[in-house]
């Protein structure tokens, strides 16, 4: 797992490392027994300070989705998702296509991100009903 941090965005790096996280755990990257790199490594590749690390891993844990073990270092212990499971379906390459297409047409990033959180929140808000 290597964080990937945006320094523009104006989302703290500590939530940054957190949601990268999750997202890793929701599509598999990560499995229970994985161990995160140690503070020390996401210091030197990311350049942020490791008390930014250390609050965020904090937070992992007490949403229970990791655990520091003592001299061994932090290990998941939770998961989160099912993405993992549609490797198979062709929805993942599916969506990649669309965002080429998506990007080919203009699109920013952050427009396709918009129009997918918009389109998934409608979409999802239909089951609930």
């Amino acid at each position: 797992m290597k964080y990937q941090l945006r320094r523009a965005g104006g989302t703290p790096a500590y939530q940054q490392i957190i949601e990268q996280t999750e997202q890793a755990l929701r599509l598999g990257v990560l499995r229970p027994g994985d161990k995160l790199p140690t503070a020390r490594e996401v210091v030197e590749t990311a350049a942020v300070n490791g008390n930014t690390v250390l609050r965020a891993y904090q937070e992992l844990q007490r949403r229970g989705l990791v655990e520091s073990r003592t001299g061994l270092g932090t290990f998941v212990v939770g998961t989160l998702g099912s993405a993992d499971r549609v490797d198979g379906s062709g929805l993942r390459q599916e969506l990649e296509q669309w965002m080429t297409r998506a990007r080919e047409h203009g699109l920013e990033r952050e427009d396709v991100m918009a129009l997918v959180v918009s389109v998934g929140d409608a979409c999802f808000a239909e089951r609930t009903r």
